[in-house]
Formats: C-alpha cells, sequence, structure tokens
C-alpha cells in the first residue's frame, strides 16, 4: 500500500462493499482497495440464529443481480460446498443469516484487496496530486498511509438506544449483541423485548422455544400499532427497483422525508411466516399450561430506570391510543431498537468537499456520489433520506454498486436497466395523449 496509487478505496466491508469488491475483481485495469477495521467478516453475529433467515430472496445476493455470470453468485457457492442440490429440494427462496455469512465469508476469502483489522483514522484532500490521503491504523497498530482517486464508504450502521435508556445503557442487551448475552439473559426471572421488527420477533420466538426449559417470563413491547407483517406482495416489491428508487432521487426533499414516514411495512415489518410460527408456539405451549408472556403493542418506552443494588428494570410506558402510563418490572431488558445511520468520523478531515441537503445531511446524487463534483466520494449506505426505504435493502446492492462502478470507471461495466416495473411511478412518463375511456 506504501507507494500505490489506487483507483478506489473502499472503506468499510459489509455486504455491500464486499458486493463491490466482488463486482471490481474482474476489472484489471481499477485497481482498488477495502479497508474494514474489524478482524474478519462477520454479518450481524450477534443475530444470527439457528432459525433466522433474510427477508431478501436469495437472488439479491453479492453479485447475481448485477452479473448472474459471476464466480461470486450464492449458487456457485452452493456448487462449490457440495449442497446445490440440498438447496434445490429445500425450495426457500429466502436464506438462512447464519448461511448468508458463510456465503460472504467464502467470497471474502477468495478476494486479494480486503485489508481487515485497518481502521482508518483521517481522511485529507491533497490539491497539488488530487488525491484523498487516509490515515491508516492496521491491528499491530502500525500507522499507514492509503492514497486514493476516489472513495467508496460503506462503515454500516450503529445500535440504536433511545434516549431515556442511556444512563442505563451499559445494563441493557441491544439485539446487535443477543446471542452473547443470551446465557446471562436466561439465568433471569424476567425479561423485556421493547421493538417492533423482524430482530424483535426473532428473539421473543428463541426466548420463547425456551421458556419451559429456564422457567422465566418475556414480554414483548412494541411501540407500533400492531405486529405487523413484512408486505411482500408483488406489486409493493416492484418498489424495490431501480425504477422506484430512481423515482423517490427525484422527488423534492420534504416530500421524501413524508414518504418514508409512511412506508415502515415496506421495510420494517416482520416475516409473516415468523408471526405464524410466532402464533402457533404461544397456542402449543398454552395447552399445557399458562404461559407467562405478554405480547403488548401500542406502547411507547417513556422511561427506563435500572437499580444496581437488585440489578432489576422499571420501564415505564403509555399506551399511544388510550394514553395510560404502565410500568412493566423486569431482571432482563433487550432492546432491539434498530440502528441507526452515522456518518464515520473521517468524513470530518474532509467536510469541506461534502454536499449536504437543507437539513445537514449528505445531498446524496443519484449516482450516489456526495462531493459538490458527484464524482470522488460515494456512499453505499448513508442515503435511506435520498434513495428511500430501499437503501438498506440487500437486493438493491448490486443496482448501487453497478452504478457507482459505471460512475469510477466511466463507462457500464454492468447494465443498470431501465423499465424494469409495470407500474409506472413518475406520471411525467406518460404519454400526454388521453387514455381511451372504457364504454360499458
Amino acid at each position: 500500500m506504501k507507494n500505490t496509487i489506487f483507483d478506489f478505496t473502499g472503506v468499510g466491508l459489509g455486504p455491500f462493499n464486499l458486493g463491490l469488491a466482488c463486482l471490481t475483481q474482474p476489472i484489471s485495469k481499477l485497481k482498488s482497495i477495502f479497508l474494514d477495521r474489524n478482524p474478519e467478516f462477520n454479518w450481524h453475529s450477534g443475530m444470527l440464529l439457528e432459525n433466522a433467515t433474510l427477508q431478501t430472496p436469495f437472488m439479491g445476493d453479492l453479485v447475481t443481480l448485477a452479473d448472474p455470470t459471476s464466480p461470486f453468485t450464492f449458487l456457485n457457492y452452493a456448487k462449490e460446498q457440495g449442497k446445490i442440490y440440498s438447496f434445490y429440494t429445500r425450495e426457500d427462496f429466502f436464506l438462512l443469516r447464519n448461511e448468508y455469512n458463510l456465503y460472504c465469508r467464502w467470497a471474502a476469502a477468495k478476494l486479494d484487496n480486503l485489508r481487515f483489522g485497518h481502521a482508518v483514522k483521517d481522511a485529507r484532500y491533497d490539491e497539488a496530486s488530487k488525491l484523498y490521503i487516509l490515515t491508516v491504523a492496521d491491528r499491530a497498530g502500525e500507522i499507514k498511509t492509503v492514497r486514493s482517486r476516489k472513495l467508496v464508504v460503506g462503515t454500516g450502521t450503529s445500535p440504536s438506544i433511545p434516549s431515556c435508556c442511556n444512563s442505563a445503557a451499559k445494563h441493557l442487551t441491544h439485539s446487535s449483541q443477543y446471542l452473547a448475552d443470551k446465557k446471562k439473559i436466561q439465568a433471569r426471572k424476567s425479561i423485556v423485548i421493547v421493538g417492533s421488527g423482524q430482530s424483535a420477533a426473532e428473539i421473543y420466538y428463541d426466548l420463547l422455544s425456551e421458556i419451559d426449559m429456564h422457567g422465566y417470563s418475556v414480554d414483548w413491547v412494541t411501540r407500533s400499532q400492531r405486529f405487523f407483517p413484512l408486505d411482500l406482495t408483488k406489486l409493493n416489491l416492484e418498489m424495490t427497483s431501480p425504477d422506484y428508487a430512481r423515482y423517490f432521487h427525484n422527488l423534492p426533499e420534504a416530500t421524501r422525508d413524508g414518504v418514508l414516514k409512511e412506508q415502515a411495512t415496506l421495510f420494517k415489518g416482520i416475516n409473516a411466516s415468523l408471526l405464524k410460527d410466532i402464533y402457533d408456539l404461544l397456542y402449543r405451549k398454552s395447552l399445557k399450561s399458562t404461559v407467562e408472556t405478554n405480547l403488548i403493542p401500542n406502547s411507547e418506552l417513556v422511561e427506563l430506570r435500572h437499580s444496581a443494588v437488585h440489578q432489576t428494570f422499571s420501564l415505564e410506558f403509555r399506551h399511544r391510543e388510550q394514553d395510560v402510563p404502565f410500568t412493566r418490572k423486569a431482571d432482563a431488558v433487550i432492546l432491539a431498537t434498530g440502528y441507526d445511520y452515522k456518518e464515520p468520523d473521517f468524513l470530518g478531515g474532509i467536510n469541506e468537499r461534502l454536499k449536504r441537503d437543507g437539513k445537514g445531511r449528505l445531498d446524496v446524487a443519484a449516482n450516489y456520489a456526495v462531493d459538490h463534483d458527484r464524482q470522488d466520494i460515494f456512499v453505499q449506505n448513508l442515503n435511506i433520506h435520498t434513495h428511500g426505504f430501499v437503501a438498506p435493502d440487500l437486493g438493491m446492492a448490486c443496482l448501487r454498486n453497478a452504478t457507482i462502478l459505471r460512475a469510477i470507471a466511466g463507462y457500464e461495466v454492468y447494465p443498470v436497466e431501465e423499465d424494469t416495473t409495470f407500474q409506472t411511478f413518475d406520471v411525467n412518463a406518460l404519454s400526454n395523449v388521453a387514455s381511451p375511456r372504457v364504454v360499458a
């Protein structure tokens, strides 16, 4: 790395930048390197439950939707592992989360331009050379310098902790650490899960499955009006498409913010099959005896107190429709409250090169660039406010990476499809000719 000038440097190695690395691998004229502070690839290790599945079909892997002939497809992984017939017989489009993680680790092991254990501490821009200068600390603490013409930032998200829980944060378990804390949690007598999405449901099902074995109680409290399923109907799935991403990006900033608030069921819901499994499990257990559990929707956590003496929690909720306060006591609390999109600190060194919107957020262009010239600095997952709920969707990563590679390489490396839906999202695309009337 010492004397090399890279065409681009990827910072962060989650599935999005890993997919970019895979798609870049056959492009010999592009010199790239990918840096990540973690010692190895491990995707959401705290939630690698045995039965947990992705909410994206397997074709939304690292490369297929950009290049189905790539050697990095999931199907090629399954073939190499001797499991392709088992996968075929299973007849399930949705990969197990453990399986997806193993697939990504397999892909990472095949690439020679990934550097794990390398944390980017600072970034500067050198006007004379027109290069970005990154200060990087490797796992041994040695400081290195990386020079690059362009950057692709894919540093991921951080666990979201409600402000009312900050004072007790070190005593809580966020869903991202669930498996690490599971034994400790199950040794307690009462557990409260706070959250409304897939992670909360998976944890609840996991704890409910073993409730008889350990003898604890478990409550699941959610702010949402109901335990709603993820909407996977086909016309709504068309909104996870290049057409909808382009349409959403072209909306005014204020309109985009309003639309996002109305789309929770399109990306924050729970798998319908898991909701069915939860109900069926509750039913089976209730035939034997009373199940020590409560499912409480429509309730917002407003205060949490922790007693260091008794090692217990007091959680104050407010029912959102009845406007009634109530309290739950617990020995363990799990926050399945999602993740926050946060700009990495090193961007502060090149802040003057970043374009921002009216709220101070990164103004992400259609090609995912955030610099003023729209050609140097690209982001992988800081763009939900500009590209919509599809931004964190694994299935849309190939579209984003094909678009970013087109901008970096200066030509269309992988075709970016047009007219991919039956719906017309942008009425400006309609002909001005009046539609024919249907006469009964």
